[in-house]
């Protein structure tokens, strides 16, 4: 009888393909999963429904043909599905794996490869686009293991060296011309979910949006982890958020140069974590009695605007991935955008992005402008005297299903964008421990600042049953301690980073004992109108003698070390009152 093809999913471990003759029953399909005669059930649907009872009947009789897709349950009577010779399900430590040269083709694969559309499709919720390490895995899993295969970044610009001919725009050659693009739907993505670690990251982000009604823009830090939900697939996991100075009105944002960007990051890298991506806001409030927003972002609309892209585009072009089958070192990016929108039930929703390797380059040599007065749609530049412009096309279907290729002036940006996933974790997951809230950086506007006076009120918040690691276990508090101007710590803080990062409550109390922290408690207890004792809060008593017991004895400062005479409460030679009293006169003007 002629060989047909049938495709049997076992829920537990996934989709196999196998070649089976038609006369074959079900027992002996069966056999080859592992199962046992009477250990499975079969059925037409996902849903158990379509049992098919009459097992010991041919495929042919019982019209199984070419194509069919049937599932397989382990029944209650069999073996346990711990114990059955199935494939295992894709997790951290079983990956897919290719089946051996020397299979019979009559045998079942009992494995897929991560990038077959097929497979993807099949999984619950089904995957759009294959992971990044997936393509490589296609790319690199044919009989050469991938030994000429090349990423290569694309140019937009003319290549240099030429010597044939005048520099452009008096000449150009086929040589040095770049290669007119055609825009396509990209099939992979580098990153293949976006999780904030709780919700406790995105409130706090968005109350400057409820408070102002202005729109704010955020960098994410975080790290990159394995996602489990997607053969070799990424997850970037969101720790923290970082505003930098920005302008912000209802409808519009712009980024202002930051001071403290370098020391932003050399405090994320100490604490394990690096720049995943960028969030901003996009919301429109439709009633405030019941805090519903507007529906606006949708097909109908758009989901990026083309600005948006080509700022999405500039980050990755910042943020490289690096790849070693690509001749530059590096290959597309796994920087993430995040919109904070309206959802189709009017609740703000979180909405993840990446724009196109082929996006990048446009953005990279600047080829690409947005639309004035229509945000779903860029533009293509021409060619110009200063810069010469390769054709850019994109491929559409006309009325009749017919492929047409346009000029891309202007551009669907749709072609430009891959969604993500953005989800948030069952179980919440907290980097930074603190349940106190320290004020975010560069809020101003919100009468929100960061300085000793609000330190001294985050301090004496804290209650004494609070450790001090989860005290200091705030990122916005951290990076007030590094960037202060009046007492920076940013060469003596390394030590209670490394506390923070690796939760440990032994090391953050030796430095708490450090000359710097007890500089720190005095700032806030002289700035803030409190005599020292009363910021005790769990931190081992005052770092200060009382002036009960300074007034019978000598006692030394613990910052010049000056022998002071009893009766006195303060150095008046000591560099901390000197800083102290130019920090209230700075205030004061």
């Amino acid at each position: 009888p002629p060989l047909g093809w049938g495709t049997f999913i076992n829920p537990s471990s996934g989709l196999h393909k196998m070649g089976h003759p038609t006369h074959h029953t079900f027992p002996r399909v069966a056999k080859e999963f592992g199962f046992s005669s009477n250990g499975f059930s079969i059925y037409l649907n996902r849903n158990k429904t379509g049992e098919i009872l009459s097992q010991n009947k041919t495929l042919s009789l019982l019209k199984v043909k070419h194509g069919d897709m049937l599932f397989l349950f382990p029944s209650s009577a069999g073996p346990s599905s711990e114990n059955m010779d199935t494939a295992q399900p894709h997790t951290s430590s079983s990956y897919p794996s290719f089946p051996s040269s020397s299979s019979s083709s009559s045998s079942l694969s009992r494995s897929h490869s991560p990038f077959d559309e097929d497979y993807l499709n099949h999984l619950d919720p089904p995957v759009k686009h294959m992971s990044f390490h997936a393509y490589i895995r296609k790319l690199t899993g044919g009989a050469d293991k991938g030994k000429f295969v090349a990423l290569e970044n694309i140019s937009c610009k003319i290549k240099s060296g030429c010597e044939g001919h005048p520099p452009w725009p008096e000449g150009i050659c086929t040589k040095c011309q770049p290669s007119a693009i055609t825009l396509n739907r990209q099939k992979y993505r580098h990153v293949d979910n976006i999780m904030f670690e709780n919700h406790t990251i995105a409130d706090r982000f968005l109350d400057f949006w409820r408070k102002t009604g202005n729109q704010r823009m955020g960098y994410l830090y975080g790290r990159y982890t394995e996602h489990k939900d997607i053969p070799l697939g990424i997850r970037a996991e969101v720790a923290a958020i970082y505003e930098p100075p920005q302008i912000g009105t209802q409808n519009s944002l712009e980024l202002i140069e930051d001071p403290k960007a370098e020391a932003v990051e050399e405090i994320a890298a100490k604490l394990g974590l690096r720049k995943v991506g960028w969030i901003f806001t996009d919301l429109l409030s439709e009633d405030t009695r019941i805090g519903t927003v507007r529906y606006t972002r949708n097909k109908d609309s758009y989901f990026l605007s083309a600005e948006e892209c080509i700022t999405a585009g500039h980050f990755q072009n910042q943020h490289a991935n690096a790849c070693r089958l690509s001749p530059d070192g590096h290959f597309g990016s796994k920087f993430v955008t995040v919109v904070a929108t309206g959802g189709p039930d009017n609740q703000v929703h979180f909405e993840g992005y990446q724009v196109s390797n082929q996006c990048m380059a446009l953005v990279r040599d600047e080829c690409l402008l947005p639309c004035k007065d229509v945000p779903e749609l860029g533009y293509a530049k021409e060619s110009s005297t200063e810069q010469y412009v390769p054709d850019v096309f994109y491929k559409d279907k006309d009325k009749f299903g017919n492929d047409i290729t346009y000029l891309a002036r202007p551009l669907p940006v749709e072609y430009l964008i891959i969604d993500i996933t953005t989800t948030f974790p069952k179980d919440p997951v907290f980097t930074f421990s603190s349940t106190f809230r320290f004020p975010i950086e560069n809020r101003d506007a919100l009468g929100e600042t960061q300085d000793f006076h609000s330190l001294a009120t985050y301090l004496s918040q804290c209650s004494s049953s609070s450790s001090f690691l989860d005290i200091v276990s705030d990122f916005h508090l951290l990076l007030f301690l590094v960037t202060n101007e009046v007492m920076p710590l940013q060469d003596s803080i390394g030590l209670l980073l490394d506390a923070v990062k690796t939760s440990n409550e032994e090391l953050a109390q030796t430095w708490k004992k450090s000359e710097q922290w007890a500089t720190i408690e005095q700032l806030c207890s002289t700035v803030g109108g409190q005599p020292s004792g009363s910021l005790d809060y769990a931190m081992g008593g005052p770092t200060l003698p009382q002036s009960s017991s300074s007034s019978s004895a000598v006692w030394s400062c613990l910052h010049c070390t000056f022998m002071n005479q009893p009766g006195t409460e303060h150095v008046n030679v000591c560099i901390l009152r000197v800083k102290i009293l130019r920090y209230v006169l700075k205030k004061n003007v």
